[in-house]
């Protein structure tokens, strides 16, 4: 049966126009925006159709509003803070190499190559590494609601015996680092991957310098509201 078949007629089209309005003005949106609005029209679409199956014309109004307004709070998942974190560090980060992404889960993800990371075969931070964990730890000091993890790279010169503690150095050199700027060292956590999750042809030197990086993820641990 599909869903207009299911909504009384009266409410039918109200619902969908709502929902495909609350759609359509993302484009005018920030992301966290539009996170909102497409958890609304789609809580507004599914509380109707329940609504309207347990009471019917008025159930449906009613489902719709409390479905909505469900969308939107499960919608909005990448809060106002993390939004500011990632534009500030898009800020302290250009023309540096660094991508600044969110993830998948809302993360925000810092990945650096390593041009400005590591020398080969070293854990010592570059200068220009220090520079982007300065501002990246600055943040984080008086915020104890967020968490750090480090994740440490190479290419796959070499065993993995020596790959793989390197990568763990690397990371352990980026947490002792922002542990000496003031941010808890609990609030820390650090792995290393050796060569085993390559993001470029390790058969090539560009695609070897692209391998040896470390990743820096922060999370917001805040309980939603």
């Amino acid at each position: 049966m599909t869903l207009r078949a299911r909504l009384p007629r009266a409410c039918a089209l109200p619902v969908v126009l709502a929902a495909s309005l609350s759609l359509a003005s993302c484009a005018n949106m920030s992301e966290r925006q539009q996170d909102t609005a497409k958890g609304a029209g789609v809580g507004a679409v599914a509380g109707a159709v329940l609504g309207s199956i347990v009471g019917g014309r008025d159930g449906a109004q009613t489902g719709a509003l409390l479905g909505g307004a469900a969308g939107a709070v499960g919608g909005n998942i990448w809060s106002k803070k993390m939004e500011d974190k990632r534009r500030s560090m898009e800020q302290a980060t250009q023309g540096t190499g660094v991508e600044v992404a969110r993830t998948a889960d809302n993360q925000l993800k810092l990945q650096v190559p390593s041009d400005i990371s590591f020398d080969v075969g070293s854990a010592d931070l570059k200068p220009s590494l220090r520079t982007v964990l300065d501002s990246f730890a600055h943040g984080l000091t008086n915020d104890p609601s967020m968490r750090v993890s480090v994740v440490g790279h190479t290419d796959s010169t070499g065993t993995d015996a020596i790959n793989d503690r390197l990568s763990l150095e690397r990371a352990d050199s980026v947490r002792n680092f922002l542990v000496d700027r003031g941010v808890a060292a609990a609030r820390i956590d650090t792995a290393g991957r050796g060569s085993h999750q390559p993001v470029a042809d390790n058969t090539t030197e560009a695609g070897r310098a692209r391998n040896r990086r470390v990743e820096i993820f922060l999370r917001d641990t805040t309980p939603a509201s």
